[in-house]
């Protein structure tokens, strides 16, 4: 999980890349965010989750959307594994693909990544959706529910700003282990010796 999680903090801060056109780009209307690799795909699938992919273990709920959600493409039934949705911060898309488990979609959104930066992920991408649609509905909907679906799992959490500066298991984490991860006399070292 921490090497699928600083392979997105790699690809949204390297150079900016092109946009390339592939087997999927054609009927896209998605937007680009100039990520690493970054390719418009529009194709349809199954939504599922990974460990069911990864282990035969299939719950009916997919993980009542506690399991990181993917697409199984129709055409070549590759595993597209869902890393993020429409929103800024890489917060994945599982809320938006949980209400969809086991049933055709359509997926409209960014291949991500370069197997160099990615090995282990198939062709090396990650899949950046911004649209959803349930095969047989008429029109999409937009993949950006992560923060609505946060702010009803902690409607107790008062304050302003971002989400992750007043989530409780961030505070949390950074109360037990600071900032930087290594504990309260790094971080005071570190402010030291850069501000």
């Amino acid at each position: 999980m921490k090497r699928m999680i600083f392979a997105a903090a790699i690809l949204s801060l390297t150079a900016t890349p092109t946009l390339a056109q592939g087997k999927y780009s054609a009927d896209s209307q998605a937007k680009s965010w100039n990520l690493l690799g970054e390719e418009k795909a529009r194709f349809e699938g199954v939504a599922i989750d990974a460990l069911c992919v990864l282990t035969g273990d299939c719950p009916a709920d997919c993980g009542a959307g506690l399991r990181q959600m993917g697409i199984l493409r129709n055409d070549d039934g590759a595993f597209l594994l869902a890393n993020k949705n429409t929103q800024p911060a890489f917060t994945g898309a599982t809320v938006d693909l949980a209400p969809y488990c086991g049933q055709a979609v359509e997926i409209d959104g960014l291949l991500v990544g370069d197997k160099d930066v990615t090995p282990g992920l198939g062709d090396g991408r990650l899949l950046q959706i911004q649209t959803v649609r349930l095969l047989g509905e008429e029109k999409p909907k937009k993949a950006n529910l992560w923060t609505k679906d946060w702010a009803k799992r902690n409607p107790d959490v008062g304050g302003k700003g971002p989400w992750f500066r007043r989530d409780p298991k961030v505070t949390a984490e950074i109360e037990a282990n600071g900032r930087l991860g290594l504990g309260a006399e790094a971080d005071q070292k570190f402010i030291e010796e850069n501000f």
